[in-house]
């Protein structure tokens, strides 16, 4: 019985401190001020901005990754790449394990959901990583 405990205990503590899984990285860059960041959102509900350490996310915004992440995966597996049009001021580069779609946000073609990924990337590039943009 006491040797069942302690194996229960150290499975326990075996996975704590575990670093949480990515959702996605993704690099915002353009031709405005403050345009570049990078993200790095992890399945335990935090943020990496500009590689710095991770910070708090918010339930919703948590719920809102993990939509962009389910809802550009196809994408990311094809390779997608959506180009500009003239006069574009930011594009999007969405790394999903490995996979990855690129769009800018005047290009053609875009779903709602890169619409839904453009808006949580200045949220949060606002929210919890405070940056102007």
């Amino acid at each position: 019985m006491k040797r069942a405990l302690l194996a229960l205990v150290a499975l326990a503590l075996a996975g704590c401190g575990q670093k949480s899984a990515d959702l996605f990285t993704v690099t915002r860059a353009g031709s405005i001020p403050g345009a570049h960041v990078v993200l790095r959102v992890t399945d335990d509900g935090h943020v990496s901005c500009n590689g710095g350490e991770l910070r708090e996310i918010s339930s919703d915004e948590l719920i809102r990754a993990r939509e962009v992440a389910r809802e550009l995966e196809a994408p990311a597996e094809k390779g997608v790449v959506l180009r500009p049009r003239a006069g574009s001021t930011l594009n999007y580069t969405v790394d999903i394990g490995g996979d990855t779609v690129r769009f800018a946000d005047n290009a053609p073609g875009q779903d709602e959901e890169m619409y839904k990924a453009a808006l949580l990337v200045r949220q949060l590039a606002k929210g919890p990583c405070h940056l102007p943009r």
